[in-house]
């Protein structure tokens, strides 16, 4: 392999980037021979978890909320991620940005009207009426408990672990040198190894999911705009002109122009919502931003803990898993993101103290998540009618948006603008932004995946990290294929099963962070030792 990787001018770890890579390849194959056969495997594995291990997934994320506030507040809270006298690089503000641009645009713009809508039309809580008050509260309350506080922790937990590894121990740049406290130079050998193998391909496929749900969504707004038939070959061309984007940016080497260009996208997702907030019914969606943050803190341990454990009951198998869909799915989704964002955050991070690190990114974008969906939201359930007395006044086009969710989950922003002014201008620009958000995404992961075969911080040869993002639109379009006419719902069963082995991995994060901190007085002194060798000299050979 080593001889291999020099022929084809690597500089990467052989084992862990051509066995990486040959799985993926396989998968790809695989998916194009026998859609069927591994459609129908994926299906009934992924019930099987649901089923059996959903308790696991909701229980595993709460404890690792509760393992980073005790990182923060306990006395390792004072810890600097890296040398006792380094300092931040980035201001706060700075920081708080990159956070966001790092993680969040691209699920909020997918999912920002139409979870809230998905919640209000079809309540999962018991007892609740469809469009009644009621059911538009606790919609707003789980779009919040999905994606603000509990999918930060998930991005959190890994990040800190990174930072704290890799530039206290000066560990390479992989997952496996987490487990250091754990597994010692055993890192550098086959289970080490294998560890890293499954992150990346848990990366790829988090990746691959998100650009199959931004290309529908791309597709949905086509469709509007141009009367454009949404259909498999449209995404397919969407998709190709995504990764082309993503590769030709590899390629010219424009890092500081993507940069900029996600500053700029950030700027008009916000400049979007404050365009919603400025046009629709202002005064009501400032009511809703107050009490918006009420609804989410006093439902949110009820919510946290909830299991639909009634389902059990219910023989109705497409009935028993609501949780399933939503918040396993989610859990599932945003694990196998964790090692791209978390190591993007680490890198920002360097300097910062445990607690700056853990309260920074665990509320700074949860507050803003918890803000757009007060604004997209409350609009969106208002336009739809919120009670019987509301929807009897909008006669006809009471449930408009409801409608267009049921139709179609992409759909949903697009339709909802159609209650604004400018609509063909807004509905383009949404587009762009959507096409933006995935393809320096697919770029930035694709420098992520390389960075994680090699172990080291400096971008590797444009033809590694090229291969990466053409191999993440190649995932995405196999996956899409597999799908047919039921996207979503594959999407959430290969995810959901290709989560669970990053899902368990995480959860061990914790408990070597945990032996790591024990040893924290030991280890400050054994590492700032100038005798001590550098772990990174303990893995000779493997880098070409």
């Amino acid at each position: 392999m080593h001889a291999l990787a020099k022929r084809l001018g690597l500089r990467t770890d052989p084992v862990i980037f051509f066995i990486a890579a040959g799985l993926m390849v396989f998968f790809v194959a695989a998916l194009a021979i026998a859609p069927g056969p591994i459609g129908a495997a994926f299906a009934v594995a992924r019930d099987w978890i649901v089923r059996n291990l959903g308790w696991f997934f909701i229980l595993g994320v709460n404890l690792w909320l509760g393992f980073l506030l005790f990182a923060a507040f306990s006395a390792y809270g004072h810890i600097r991620l890296g040398e006792p006298d380094s300092r931040p690089e980035y201001t706060n503000l700075s920081w708080f940005t990159m956070l966001f641009a790092g993680g969040i645009g691209t699920v909020l713009m997918f999912w920002g009207v139409a979870e809230p809508i998905s919640h209000f039309s079809n309540p999962p809580l018991p007892g609740v009426a469809p469009y009644s008050p009621d059911a538009a509260r606790d919609a707003i309350a789980i779009s919040n408990y999905h994606l603000a506080l509990h999918t930060w922790t998930i991005f959190a937990l890994p990040g800190l672990a990174f930072a704290y590894f890799i530039y206290r121990y000066h560990l390479p740049v992989r997952v496996s040198s987490v487990f250091w406290p754990l597994l010692g130079d055993r890192i550098h050998g086959p289970i080490g190894k294998t560890i890293d193998i499954f992150a990346i391909l848990g990366t790829v496929f988090g990746v691959a999911v998100s650009l199959g749900l931004g290309t529908s969504q791309i597709a949905a707004g086509l469709q509007e705009l141009f009367g454009w038939t949404d259909a498999l070959p449209l995404r397919l061309g969407i998709l190709f002109v995504l990764t082309c984007v993503a590769v030709l940016s590899i390629v010219a080497g424009l890092d500081n122009g993507v940069k900029l260009l996600s500053n700029i996208n950030i700027g008009l997702a916000v400049g979007l919502m404050l365009f919603v907030l400025a046009t629709g019914s202002t005064l009501f969606l400032l009511r809703g931003i107050v009490e918006t943050f009420g609804i989410y803190l006093s439902n949110l341990p009820r919510l946290a803990f909830w299991n639909d454990m009634m389902a059990s009951y219910r023989p109705d198998t497409e009935d028993w898993g609501w949780q399933g869909s939503w918040t396993v799915f989610y859990w599932a989704w945003t694990v196998t993101w964790s090692p791209f964002i978390g190591l993007f955050v680490a890198r920002i991070s360097k300097g910062r103290t445990i607690r700056e690190f853990v309260l920074g990114v665990l509320f700074a974008p949860s507050l803003f998540t918890v803000v757009w969906f007060a604004i997209f939201g409350w609009a969106a359930m208002g336009i739809d009618g919120i009670g019987d007395a509301a929807r009897a006044e909008l006669g006809d086009q009471a449930g408009r948006i409801s409608d267009a969710v049921a139709q179609s989950v992409p759909l949903a922003m697009f339709a909802f603008f159609e209650s604004f002014p400018f609509t063909t201008l807004v509905q383009g620009l949404a587009v762009v932004i959507v096409a933006i958000f995935f393809a320096t995404s697919s770029d930035s992961a694709s420098l992520v995946v390389d960075m994680l075969c090699s172990g080291q911080t400096e971008a590797g040869p444009v033809r590694q990290r090229a291969f990466w993002g053409i191999s993440e639109g190649a995932v995405a379009a196999s996956l899409m294929i597999l799908a047919g006419d039921q996207a979503l719902n594959a999407l959430q069963q290969v995810i959901t099963v290709i989560g669970l082995p990053i899902f368990v991995m995480v959860c061990m994060m914790v408990v070597s962070m945990i032996v790591a901190f024990s040893r924290e007085t030991i280890d400050q002194v054994e590492i700032h030792d100038p005798k001590r060798p550098d772990p990174k000299t303990q893995d000779p050979g493997n880098t070409v």
